[in-house]
């Protein structure tokens, strides 16, 4: 068994619980038939009760288990730990039925009578059977989760790696020609240069958009070095709004797509401003009517998607060239 915390949610245990009473139902419906002796609805009332209270000791030893005693414990006596609850949930819930049913003095209960105690062991090792399979299913599922998980990761890692050179060289190749012609300026860039990564070198893909809109800030000062102050920046976003968590590179990705497609050897506004939970990038540089969904919005509508935060889409009217990040399960 793997070493693992066994974590059920109440929907589970509510649809085991009903699943463990039909399970009963149709097994008394067995011996029913099977057995002219206990040809009683007790004999369906009582099975039906016992695998219902078998489920609710489960759900109370598990929930035990991993909220007290597991984190308690050294991993390699998890097993037994597992058995021991498991074979009493069984024991138990079954004695518990038992006990009910033979103080209504039910058929069922008077002839099971002489048997109830190795009836009791019985079902409590049938339980630990039961709980053993049903572990393993969960181990399954939980390893298969993980794996679609750490492939995301790697694919989200993948993708942010990629931004990364693609914006150094950006940077780099702004302010490579300032060196020689202008010291103070370059010393600048270097400086901003060195802030935007010491932002960006968070291994979190997901950030505050406060953190976000600083390192737009920063990299537009950065451009501006080589585009002489004529890219004009304009930041209206809710307060609210500036905590939530927008994947790295977001908006800067936007800025930097608006001023490679958008400038035109003139003064360029950029407006990020919000409605709702919709992040709007627009300029008022050049209109291109037809998209390329080049590498940069790729990745970004990728990195959206693998973190399912929401979805981007585009709009061009006669004056600006809009691009918005529809965040979801967001409310403003």
């Amino acid at each position: 068994m793997d070493k693992m915390q066994l974590i059920i949610s109440r929907n589970d245990w509510f649809y085991i619980t009903i699943i463990g009473a039909l399970f009963g139902f149709f097994i008394s419906l067995v011996f029913y038939f099977l057995v002219p002796e206990i040809q009683h609805l007790s004999t369906v009332l009582f099975s039906v009760l016992t695998a219902m209270t078998i489920a609710m000791f489960s759900s109370l030893f598990i929930s035990i288990s991993n909220n007290y005693v597991l984190p308690k414990v050294n991993e390699k006596f998890w097993y037994i730990i597992s058995f021991f609850f498991s074979f009493t949930s069984g024991a138990l819930g079954f004695f518990l039925s038992f006990i009910i049913a033979h103080s209504m003095k039910l058929p069922i209960a008077v002839l099971l009578a002489p048997w109830s105690l190795s009836l009791s062991i019985t079902l409590g090792f049938l339980t630990f059977l039961i709980g053993l399979i049903l572990h393993q299913f969960i181990s399954m599922k939980y390893r298969h989760e993980n794996a679609k998980i750490q492939m995301s990761q790697n694919r989200l890692k993948a993708l942010e790696n990629e931004l990364n050179p693609h914006f150094l060289f950006n940077a780099l190749n702004s302010m490579s020609e300032l060196v020689y012609v202008d010291a103070q300026k370059a010393e600048t860039a270097i400086l901003n240069l060195s802030t935007f990564l010491r932002n960006a070198i968070n291994k979190e893909s997901l950030i505050p958009l406060s953190s976000e809109l600083k390192m737009v800030e920063t990299y537009v000062e950065i451009e501006n070095i080589r585009f002489q102050n004529k890219i004009k920046l304009n930041i209206i976003i809710d307060e609210l709004l500036k905590e939530v968590l927008v994947p790295k590179f977001s908006i800067q990705l936007l800025v930097e797509n608006a001023i490679k497609h958008g400038y035109e050897q003139k003064a360029l506004e950029i407006d990020i401003i919000n409605t709702h939970n919709f992040i709007t990038v627009s300029n008022n540089g050049k209109i291109t009517k037809k998209i390329k969904q080049g590498t940069g919005l790729k990745n970004l509508r990728d990195r959206l998607r693998l973190l399912n935060v929401g979805e981007l889409s585009h709009s061009v009217d006669d004056k600006l060239m809009n691009f918005t990040i529809k965040l979801e399960g967001i409310d403003i």
